[in-house]
């Protein structure tokens, strides 16, 4: 409340200042005010930078908000960040968890490069909606590929 407070009286805000207090709100579980935020964001004319869409995807996935995410997600394609190793893999758990696993899979099939982050978006994505069976072997492709788990998977 008070960083927003903060926020609000700045004179002039920018890509950073604006990407912070989505950052906070998407880390707070407050997706909502990021999703918000964002939008008033873009109304200003401030275009998102990496970091940002990171932050309001995160919200994306956090709250179900999948219409916006697949907005976000237009978005972050014509910036050419959808092959970005971070960016897609949170693209990939967005869908995940707003239930689009056939979205999710598609965009982690299309990775450049498979890090242990991104297999386990799509392992959880797979065991969060009822798929154990696939989810399992999800997890043994990925030990067969060289990728060792770590404490999250």
């Amino acid at each position: 409340q008070e960083a927003r407070e903060v926020f609000d009286r700045l004179p002039n805000r920018n890509v950073v200042t604006w990407g912070a207090m989505i950052t906070g709100y998407a880390l707070h579980g407050d997706g909502l005010s990021a999703l918000d935020l964002f939008q008033k964001m873009q109304e200003e004319g401030i275009e998102p930078g990496k970091a940002t869409f990171l932050s309001i995807l995160k919200a994306c996935g956090s709250i179900g908000a999948i219409e916006q995410g697949r907005l976000i997600h237009d978005q972050v394609i014509q910036a050419g960040l959808e092959l970005d190793v971070l960016v897609g893999t949170t693209l990939v758990d967005m869908y995940a968890k707003c239930g689009d696993l056939e979205q999710a899979r598609k965009l982690f099939e299309s990775l450049p490069n498979q890090d242990v982050v991104s297999w386990g978006a799509m392992i959880a994505g797979y065991a969060l909606h009822g798929h154990g069976l696939l989810a399992l072997e999800l997890f043994q492709k990925m030990q067969l590929g060289g990728i060792e788990p770590n404490g999250a998977i």
